[in-house]
């Protein structure tokens, strides 16, 4: 144990050297009064540390937003040197529980065992999951002609698992009145690897259609027939090259391949189009289910809340509620104490991500002033 948290010490201070890292180096003007205390940078609302190395790593979905954040907080904070390595979910936990990073970003929360495993680089502390960006999973198709589809969550568990073949089947017109739809051949796209996309997305058919969707809610596709892709650019590209195509992925590639995207009937007055606003909307309409200091949440697939989109998927940052290196933890701190902030959250629609809602924002941000 003790061999394990002296490496864990040596790593942070150095921070971790992983080729494909986004690493900044803070170019502006900020100071502190005393080493490793917090102050407000010129011109900035940003409480910025005087120094350290944080070294992070995980969740390829956030990771358009861990840059942006990087650039907005480096270019307050001189003193801070901030690594980002975009590995994958499951990859930044293991990092993490190998005492490799002092911040993991994963589309998952942590499970049970992780969070014993955990103690070993928290000395007497655990682990933790504070949400820190949504955003919302896209269903893109492509269909000739077709540039307004609307579907429900029975019709999407049976459309990916391959109950219905053609986009002329009954149960999509009755979706769709007035809509000529064509005899096309269903194409559904998966995705090949494990991902948090997939795991969100299988939570979300399980959720809104236990009958239909008899799948647990895991990273790897089980449902039977249909195609697959490796990562949301796989599956987005082939959705953009096949007619009669179907596929889910973040809301950014859809805009990036300009890949029209279903319209959600969920019960609410009229059918909810995706969108940062949308999502955000979404995971309101869900709770913290996490005890302690940890922020877990829950969604409520069923929501017929106006407006509000149910298929999201948030971003947890990973970090121990106590026992990180002191070195550490004034950066972490502050870093955090940013990205969930106002000025933090309020730029991520304009990239596609989707803000926290304010009261979970504001219960991050009270979580991470108590981290120690």
């Amino acid at each position: 144990m003790q061999h394990r948290l002296t490496s864990r010490k040596r790593l942070l201070a150095a921070g971790v050297t992983v080729a494909g890292a986004v690493l900044l180096s803070a170019c502006g003007h900020g100071a502190a009064d005393d080493e490793g205390s917090p102050t407000k940078a010129p011109n900035s609302r940003i409480a910025c540390a005087k120094s350290g190395q944080l070294a992070a790593s995980g969740s390829t979905a956030q990771q358009n937003a861990m840059t942006h954040w990087m650039q907005e907080y480096q270019n307050a904070c001189p003193g801070v040197q901030i690594r980002y390595v975009p590995v994958g979910s499951g990859a930044g936990v293991a990092q993490f529980l190998r005492g490799a990073t002092a911040l993991g970003g994963t589309d998952s929360t942590l499970k049970p065992d992780e969070i014993e495993d955990s103690r070993g680089v928290c000395p007497g502390g655990r682990a933790i999951d504070l949400p820190m960006v949504g955003g919302p999973i896209a269903v893109g198709y492509n269909i000739a002609g077709v540039d307004n589809l609307v579907l429900d969550a029975p019709t999407l568990a049976k459309i990916f698992n391959s109950e219905l073949t053609a986009w002329n089947a009954p149960a999509i017109q009755r979706l769709n009145p007035g809509l000529r739809l064509p005899p096309t051949p269903i194409s559904a796209v998966h995705r090949s690897d494990g991902s948090g996309t997939t795991q969100n997305f299988n939570a979300y058919l399980a959720g809104a259609a236990q009958d239909e969707w008899p799948y647990p809610k895991e990273k790897t596709w089980q449902a039977k027939g249909g195609n697959s892709a490796a990562g949301s650019d796989g599956v987005a590209s082939q959705v953009a090259g096949t007619d009669g195509a179907i596929g889910y992925f973040e809301l950014s590639f859809a805009k990036g391949n300009k890949i029209p995207t279903v319209r959600l009937d969920t019960g609410a007055p009229k059918p909810v189009t995706v969108s940062a606003e949308s999502a955000s909307a979404g995971i309101a309409a869900g709770h913290v289910s996490g005890t302690g200091k940890d922020m877990t949440l829950k969604f409520d697939y069923k929501t017929k809340a106006a407006d509000a989109y149910p298929i999201v998927l948030v971003t947890y940052e990973i970090v121990c509620d106590r026992g990180t290196p002191a070195e550490v933890l004034p950066a972490l701190k502050s870093f955090l104490t940013y990205t969930a902030s106002e000025d933090g959250q309020k730029d991520l629609s304009r990239i596609h991500y989707a803000p926290l809602p304010k009261d979970v924002a504001d219960q991050v941000r009270r979580i991470v002033g108590s981290l120690s």
